[in-house]
């Protein structure tokens, strides 16, 4: 289903940290179909806030390195504070294709869903995961949806709409300012919001490391995804 693209309500926020080789595309390609890109920079050490400027993103930049989480939120805020409704977050890898933009911001625009998460494992994954990662999704794919008695298959997208009322929640400080994966959507659905999944298309990335990999160790992450859920589930609904 086709969205208004000329929305004014609709903002597309790419965390990026050292991206100066894959961003530009991605904004273009965006831009062109007519949504308005802010680049959340993590203090890149290269060309990314140029080079995302130039292809004509608005630009919020991080002083120190934050990481992934935080780099989100604060394109949430941006958001909220410009009065934005609606936001799409995709990756600045090049993993995640524009054009799955519409068919995310769909459910959400017609309120049929508060949060809509695109799942590679619903529609043809063109990259191959490595062994010891795609364990613990299906790990985490598991348990969220046993927890939230609703399949999601792919708990660790980053490709995601929501809408305001759900950015108003991920502004606060129960956030993670690394890893928001699981342990998020099981939050939000404590909160009562509508979640959905839809298939999207991701390819492997073609330059460098993604803001997950250069903080990204097995172990801890999922250490800290077992710890953040059980404190999730000893945490009273609200």
């Amino acid at each position: 289903m086709e969205v208004n693209n000329g929305n004014n309500d609709i903002l597309v926020i790419i965390p990026a940290y050292n991206e100066e080789k894959n961003i530009s595309f991605i904004i273009e390609h965006i831009i062109k179909m007519g949504y308005k890109v802010l680049v959340v920079d993590d203090c890149s050490s290269d060309n990314t806030v140029y080079i995302a400027q130039k292809a004509g993103a608005i630009i919020v930049s991080h002083s120190i390195n934050l990481r992934y989480g935080a780099a989100i939120q604060s394109g949430y805020k941006y958001a909220l504070s410009r009065g934005y409704k609606y936001v799409v977050q995709l990756d600045a890898d090049g993993q995640h294709n524009p054009e799955n933009i519409p068919e995310l911001l769909a459910p959400v625009i017609e309120n049929k869903a508060d949060l809509v998460i695109g799942s590679r494992f619903l529609g043809k994954c063109d990259y191959k995961i490595p062994f010891v990662r795609n364990i613990g999704i299906n790990i985490f794919s598991f348990l969220t949806s046993f927890i939230i008695k609703q399949k999601i298959t792919d708990p660790t997208s980053g490709y995601q709409a929501l809408n305001e009322k759900v950015m108003k929640y991920y502004v606060t400080d129960s956030f993670p300012h690394d890893f928001p994966d699981a342990d998020v959507i099981i939050k939000a659905h404590k909160k009562n919001f509508n979640i959905m999944e839809i298939p999207v298309h991701m390819s492997d990335r073609k330059n460098g490391f993604s803001m997950h990999e250069k903080f990204f160790s097995i172990g801890y992450y999922i250490f800290k995804m077992f710890l953040s859920i059980f404190i999730e589930l000893l945490t009273r609904k609200t």
